[in-house]
C-alpha cells in the first residue's frame, strides 16, 4: 500500500514456536537498512523478539538475540525427557513445562526490568482468561509480560499478574496490525512466523484439529485488518524465504523443541527480507 512516511510500527506476530526464528531475520535486514521503530508490537514469540529488538535497536542487539535462540536450543528450557514432561502434566494437570527456565533466559538476555525504561516503546499482547480478551502490557516487568504473552496452553502454564491469568497472546490478536493503527503508526512492517501464503488443508490427525481452527481465525483477523487499514498507512509484510511453508506438522505440539535449525532460518529470511527491501526501495525517511 502506498502512503505517506510517518511513525513507524514493527509487528512481530506469534503462532510459530521455533519457526519466530524467521522474525530475528527480518530484524537483521530492517536494522541493517537503517529502518528503526518508534513502536515495537508483539505476540506470543514475536513478543520475545520484538522486546529484545526494542531494548536494543541496531545491529549488535539482533546479533544478541540471535544468541538467545541459540541458547533456547541449547538450554533446557524445553528440555526433559518424556517421563519429565508427563510427570509435569500429571502433577499440574494442565501442561508439559513450567516457565522458569524461559523466564531466567529473559532476565539474563534483556538489559532492564520494565517495559517503560525500553529504549523503544514496546507493547504485547495477552489473552486473559477471566476476562476472555486481549490485555496489552505497556508498562511493568518485562519478563512478565512477555512470560505471559508466551504461554502457549498446554505447553507452559498460565502467568498469574495481579491476580488475573494470561495465555498466549496469539489467541485473542495474532498479528497486531490493528494496535499498531490504534497508536498512529504510518508505515507498518509485519514479521511474521510463515505459512501465510499456504493453503489450508483439513485435518488428518487429532492434533491437527485445533491448528487447522486456530490457523483459519489467526489469518481470518489478519486479513481482515489488513482490508480495514486506511489507504495512508504503508504497510510491508516480510518474506520469510521459505521455498516451502511448513505443513502442519511441524507445527504441531509434538514439533515444538525443534531448534535444530534456528540459524538457517534466521538467514533465509534476512536475505528474502533483505531483497524485499532493495526492490521496494524502503528505509529511512
Amino acid at each position: 500500500m502506498a502512503g505517506t512516511p510517518g511513525p513507524t510500527a514493527f509487528v512481530l506476530g506469534g503462532g510459530g514456536g521455533p519457526l519466530g526464528a524467521h522474525e530475528v531475520g527480518m530484524l537483521h535486514a530492517l536494522i541493517e537498512r537503517g529502518i528503526v521503530p518508534d513502536l515495537v508490537l508483539g505476540t506470543s514469540v514475536g513478543a520475545i523478539n520484538g522486546v529484545a529488538v526494542a531494548a536494543d535497536p541496531t545491529v549488535s542487539g539482533v546479533e544478541r538475540l540471535t544468541g538467545v535462540w541459540s541458547a533456547i536450543d541449547r538450554s533446557d528450557v524445553f528440555g526433559g525427557s518424556v517421563l519429565r514432561r508427563l510427570t509435569t502434566l500429571a502433577r499440574t494437570r494442565t501442561h508439559l513445562h513450567g516457565n522458569e527456565g524461559l523466564r531466567a533466559l529473559l532476565s539474563d538476555a534483556l538489559p532492564t526490568g520494565r517495559i517503560e525504561d525500553l529504549a523503544i516503546p514496546f507493547q504485547c499482547v495477552a489473552a486473559s482468561i477471566e476476562r476472555a480478551s486481549e490485555h496489552w502490557f505497556a508498562a511493568g516487568p518485562v519478563v512478565d509480560a512477555v512470560l505471559a504473552s508466551a504461554s502457549v496452553p498446554g505447553i507452559l502454564p498460565p502467568v498469574e499478574i495481579d491476580g488475573e491469568h494470561f495465555i498466549d497472546g496469539g489467541i485473542v490478536n495474532s498479528i497486531p496490525v490493528s494496535r499498531a493503527i490504534e497508536l498512529g503508526a504510518q508505515r507498518i512492517y509485519v514479521l511474521h512466523v510463515g505459512r501465510l501464503d499456504r493453503p489450508l488443508e483439513p485435518p488428518r490427525w487429532p492434533w491437527e484439529v485445533g491448528l487447522v481452527a486456530f490457523e483459519i481465525a489467526r489469518r481470518h483477523r489478519f486479513v481482515g485488518d489488513l482490508a480495514a487499514l486506511p489507504e495512508s498507512v504503508d504497510v510491508h509484510v516480510l518474506p520469510t524465504g521459505q521455498q516451502e511453508p511448513p505443513r502442519y506438522s511441524d507445527l504441531s505440539q509434538l514439533r515444538y523443541r525443534d531448534t535444530s535449525n534456528v540459524r538457517e532460518r534466521i538467514a533465509l529470511a534476512h536475505v528474502a527480507s533483505a531483497r524485499y527491501l532493495e526492490q521496494h526501495g524502503s528505509g529511512v525517511s
